[in-house]
């Protein structure tokens, strides 16, 4: 497929088109240079809205169509807030797109990390079993303490808006972890009960 042709080689094409004849000559008909200009520019109008559109149909460069696209995804996500920044909503629509999911610990850490929490970590219980067990070993509870596990945060988140980078009615300071208990909640095995340490 070409590349996006501009104005002015539509009206090149378009006077290549034109079939022979005194009415068609340029020279004796100077008006026809204002209308092949006329039409050339709406072609080039068009030829640019559909490699446009071409371009909103791939998540990945989603711009104009990001409310549709959280429509038919049911964004935005309600763990986000109710008025997520316009760059998160494009973010939320591509990861929507592409997430996968999982039940392990390296899951949650991701989603950790994608709330700003680099150096986060998942702590988790057993229970003493026969054979298993060794004499002096730590993080041992009762029965039911197999089915809990801690998100440790590693300490304060790395993003949020700062003085300088921000942009006048962003959220100052640092993003409330509300949006990480929401995903982590909601993906948690339901058997599981989780606790989050900020540190």
């Amino acid at each position: 497929m070409g590349g996006i042709r501009t104005a002015a080689q539509y009206q090149a094409q378009l006077r290549a088109l034109l079939p022979a004849g005194p009415a068609w000559d340029a020279e004796r008909v100077p008006e026809l240079e204002d209308v092949l200009r006329g039409v050339a520019v709406e072609l080039a109008r068009l030829d640019t809205r559909a490699a446009d559109l071409l371009n909103e149909m791939d998540p990945a460069g989603v711009s104009e169509l990001v409310p549709d696209w959280e429509r038919v995804m049911a964004l935005p996500d309600p763990c986000l807030g109710p008025k997520p920044l316009f760059g998160d909503r494009r973010i939320a629509v591509r990861e929507r797109l592409t997430a996968v999911g999982a039940q392990n610990a390296a899951y949650f850490i991701e989603i950790a990390r994608s709330q700003g929490y680099p150096n986060a970590s998942v702590t988790e219980f057993e229970v003493s079993r026969m054979g298993r067990s060794r004499f002096g070993r730590a993080r041992f509870g009762s029965w039911r303490a197999q089915y809990i596990w801690v998100l440790n945060t590693g300490g304060r988140q790395s993003l949020g808006r700062r003085f300088g980078v921000s942009y006048w009615g962003e959220r100052f300071g640092v993003n409330p972890g509300s949006a990480l208990e929401c995903l982590i909640h909601r993906s948690a095995p339901a058997h599981t009960l989780v606790f989050i340490n900020y540190n």
